[in-house]
Formats: C-alpha cells, structure tokens, sequence
C-alpha cells in the first residue's frame, strides 16, 4: 500500500514509522530483524530503508602508484526491504539516490522494485561520499532529485527511457522527498530552498519527510512556509531522540542542524550517557507530544540503527 493512502486511511489519526541503515558487509540480516521487531508492536504502516552508496579507496603499490578500489560497506537496500516485507508483512520504503547511478541503473532497480511488490520509494540526491568532499553526480545519472523523482514518475506513466510502453506496464510508485525545516546546507536562503522543494513536488513527489530537527517551531514555520507557496502533500516530520553526549556536536556537523540551547545545556551538564539518553528521550516525547497534538499525519523516527530509545518514545505515545 502507499504511504499517501496510509496517511489517508488514518482518518486524522497520527501513524508511527521508522527508518532503519542497512546492515554493516558481513552482518546477519537477524541484526537488523532484532531492532525492528521490539517496535512492531506499535503498528508502523511503512518501515523506510536507507541506502548507503559505494565508497572509494585509493592503495598505493610499491611502485608508487595509485589503485581507485571500489568498497561497499552494506548489502543493497531492493534485497532488505524485500526481507523486511516479508518477514513482518509490512510496507518499506527504499530510499533511491541519485549519486552512484546511472539513469539505466536507477531504472533496473525500480523494475526490481515493482516487481517485488514494492510501491513505495523515497527520492533523494544523497551526499557526496567522503573521498570527493561535494556531491558528483554519476556521468550518465541525475545531478538533482528533482530529476530522479521525474524518472520515477516517466516510469508510472509507462515511459521507460529506450522506450513508451502501454500502460500495462506503467509501475505505480508513491514518491517521497525530503524537506528541511532548517534549510538545505547548500541553499542560499530559505526562499531557494522552498523553491526547489515546490519544483520537486511538480515533478510528482507526493509526500514529504523533513530532516531531523529539534526545536518544533522550526517545523511549525517551515510547514507554513510551504503551505504559503502552494505545497499541499502531506508533511511528515523526522524525529530523533539524543542518545549520547558526543552527538550534541556530531549531529549539528553531520545533518546541519541546531540544537535548542535547553537542551543542549542539559545534555552536556549531563554526568554520564545514561543520563544524556534520558535527558534525551524525555525532549523527544514532549516535542512528539506537541506535534501530535498539531495534527501531523505520521511521526517518523531515525533509529540510526538502534531501536531501544525510539520504543521507549512510541511506548509513552502509541
């Protein structure tokens, strides 16, 4: 089922879901099974996938010269959610980025996708890996999600890229994209920002996941900031609770976010991560608390692989 037609059937009802990481090359996919199972039991009606692309290292041989190998660090995100749905018969939703693929690539792994009975994907440009400092967009891929998300729906329509079929072979995705309450780091301002996350909504995003924030008046003004240039899908709000200490600089540096200074002080003042996880998950249940009672349609929740605090979140919620 769609995300859009979850949100729908709610009938006003805010819905839980999570996003887990691919396993690390060499774990047994039972890793990834034993941190979603403890959070079934609130119901999610879609788990998101995320995709981790291929790296690059370059060793020297004793000769001097260089060798660019190709590393992959975690098995591919088509195979997990087809595991996932099948061991918990619940909808995934596999994030597809435009970084690493081609436009043929892209399309194999949607082909695979409908195939499997997948119908929900979430587009994104992705970041650019750690060897090349800014995002390069593959030679023959998209620079843009824009463009990745216009693929996506080419493809429902029937259009493959060699050639237009009819429409028995049209697939039927539900597309999503991401939004920044804080602004995308590589926006000017936030009025460019929006204009890219409106361009991105015409070309066939139907819904929004925003990115991590902690401060709810930042999704408060972005959600009227969107509503105000005509952005009308459904805005689902990500949520994190904090875990450690370390990420009250790690997070900021890593997804270019601002942390509330309440809970900043209160964290770092914290003696321990015992306490700083507490501290945490109090802050994330009341600013869930407060946006359920704003009516979002679903709260989403990072797990960053981890599931123990986010259960202890929807247990004080769901």
């Amino acid at each position: 089922m769609k995300v859009t037609e979850h949100l729908t059937r709610a009938d006003g009802k805010t819905l839980f879901s999570f996003e887990v990481l691919p396993p690390k090359k060499g774990e047994n996919i039972q890793n990834l099974f034993s941190n979603i199972e403890p959070l079934m039991e609130f119901k999610p009606p879609f788990i998101d996938v995320t995709y981790h692309r291929e790296e690059y290292v370059y060793r020297q041989h004793p000769n001097g010269f260089l060798e660019k190998k190709t590393v992959r660090k975690r098995p591919g995100t088509v195979g997990i959610c087809a595991a996932i749905k099948n061991r918990f018969d619940v909808d995934t939703v596999p994030h597809l980025i435009c970084g690493g693929f081609s436009k043929e690539e892209t399309e194999n792994a949607l082909i695979d996708l409908h195939f499997l009975g997948i119908d929900n994907v979430l587009a994104l440009r992705g970041d650019p890996i750690k060897s090349e400092g800014h995002f390069k967009p593959d030679p023959d891929g998209h620079a843009y999600a824009a463009d990745l998300i216009g693929q996506v729906a080419n493809l429902n329509k029937g259009e493959y890229l060699d050639e237009e079929q009819d429409d028995t072979w049209a697939t039927n995705f539900c597309i999503g994209t991401a939004g920044y309450p804080e602004k995308h780091f590589e926006s000017p301002n936030y009025g460019a920002d929006l204009r890219y996350l409106k361009h991105k909504v015409d070309r066939g995003a139907e819904y929004i996941v925003t990115q991590m924030f902690f401060d709810n008046e930042q999704f408060f003004n972005f959600e009227k900031r969107c509503r105000n240039a005509g952005i009308t899908v459904p805005i689902i709000p990500g949520l994190k609770p904090l875990t450690t200490k370390s990420q009250l600089t790690m997070l900021p540096r890593s997804f270019y976010l601002n942390l509330p200074e309440e809970l900043a002080d209160a964290v770092q003042l914290a003696p321990d991560n015992a306490a700083a996880r507490e501290i945490g998950i109090e802050w994330c249940i009341n600013q869930s608390k407060e946006l359920m009672a704003h009516g979002v349609p679903c709260l989403h929740y990072y797990s960053m692989g981890k599931s123990e605090s986010i259960r202890r979140v929807a247990a004080a919620l769901f």
